[in-house]
């Protein structure tokens, strides 16, 4: 996979339709630990794929603004939702965006949740600076992802490297003045190799919060 194929909608329109699920259907596991005890507000999932972290949320009381820009996508992620009864479906606002180009609207939200959200360098610092301004004061900022020591273990990851990142280059376009670096590491998870054997993998997970 080369990096223009990974900003091209079609490729992810394509994948999206090709399959009943792409992903597992569970949230990730990094929001699960990181957001479990937060208290339910006003929620930001930038990126969400076919909906299993924003449904999570919404089943948690907050109401969600999901965004990703595979439409085939969000139709997935509001058909399960929908199957789950109207209280849950009617705390999910299904928008298509793209990413790289969209700006939420600023100190709007209580969480702001981007999961294996990939950008290179150029791309990456504009867009953890917009997911910050769209922080709450008091809120929380959570941006997790592939790891660059993923590269080096025989896992399947794109190969390219431009792509991968560390919690700390997250943190880096904080201003320490108004953020609260609360978790910024390398964790491990488990995985399966391309040949199938247990592996290990590393999340790169940054939870900040805004100062009040």
């Amino acid at each position: 996979m080369g990096i223009q194929e990974v900003f091209c909608s079609e490729y992810w329109e394509a994948r999206y339709s090709a399959a009943d699920r792409v992903w597992s259907g569970r949230p990730n596991r990094q929001l699960v630990a990181e957001a479990a005890d937060l208290r339910p507000g006003e929620a930001l999932d930038a990126g969400c794929g076919e909906g299993a972290d924003a449904i999570w949320l919404a089943e948690r009381g907050w109401r969600v603004t999901a965004v990703d820009f595979a439409a085939a996508a969000l139709r997935r992620g509001e058909r399960q939702a929908e199957s789950l009864g109207a209280e849950i479906a009617g705390r999910i606002r299904w928008r298509q965006e793209d990413l790289t180009v969209w700006t939420p609207p600023e100190r709007r939200f209580d969480l702001v949740n981007a999961e294996y959200v990939h950008f290179p360098p150029g791309r990456r610092e504009p867009f953890f600076r917009s997911l910050a301004a769209a922080v709450a004061p008091g809120g929380t900022l959570l941006v997790v992802g592939h790891h660059p020591a993923d590269l080096e273990a025989n896992l399947s990851r794109p190969p390219v490297p431009e792509l991968f990142f560390t919690a700390e280059d997250v943190a880096a376009v904080l201003d320490p003045a108004e953020w609260e670096i609360e978790v910024a590491a390398a964790r491990p998870v488990p995985a399966t190799d391309r040949d199938g054997r247990p592996a290990t993998a590393y999340d790169a997970v940054l939870r900040a919060r805004r100062r009040a």
